[in-house]
């Protein structure tokens, strides 16, 4: 089972390279599984990933693989100690996510019935250091009451009671912070 588990971190990693919600060594995906969470290694390149490159660590952070785990491991461990119905989080730097964190403070508006539907709000988050337990008690704070958070200046965050869930809502909040942007950029023109 827990190459099954591999294998989808491995997909939903390189979807998301593809579909350039991340770039370079940016981004990292997880599932818990067993009481363990399985998640991208450090230095690993999603659009690169292979299932050698899946670190397993505790809800510690304790390591329990060869390979060490991306340096986001705390937010991961963190959003897991506080939603016990989660099963996968996301967590990447997708562009008009990031551009909106520098223009907007609270929340990102929603636009579409579809992210209404399946995030019901986005929250953006105050900057942390990146890997620091600072962002991930920030982080966690609002994945405790939501499913997506826009990380300031830094990415997104998505939580499921699978991955390809978790990767969608991914998805939703890129889509979203897209149309709010070329949303305001009209409003520019007329």
């Amino acid at each position: 089972m827990s190459r099954i588990v591999k294998e989808m971190l491995v997909k939903y990693s390189r979807l998301a390279h593809e579909r350039g919600l991340t770039a370079a060594f940016g981004g990292n995906l997880s599932v818990l599984f067993n009481g363990k969470i399985f998640i991208k290694a450090t230095g690993s390149v999603m659009g690169e990933l292979t299932q050698e490159q899946i670190a397993i660590i505790d809800l510690d952070g304790n390591v329990l693989s060869l390979v060490k785990p991306s340096s986001e491991w705390k937010l991961h461990v963190e959003g897991y100690k506080r939603r016990g119905d989660i099963r996968a989080i996301v967590h990447l730097h997708p562009p008009y996510s990031i551009v909106a964190s520098t223009l907007l403070s609270e929340e990102l508006p929603i636009i579409t019935p579809e992210a209404e539907i399946y995030l019901k709000k986005i929250p953006i988050a105050e900057f942390k250091p990146a890997g620091s337990w600072e962002l991930a008690k920030e982080t966690a704070k609002y994945i405790e009451h939501y499913d997506a958070v826009i990380l300031q200046n830094h990415g997104i965050v998505t939580v499921g009671k699978s991955l390809r869930e978790a990767y969608y809502k991914a998805e939703l909040v890129e889509e979203s912070a897209k149309l709010w942007y070329l949303k305001e950029k009209g409003k520019q023109i007329i």
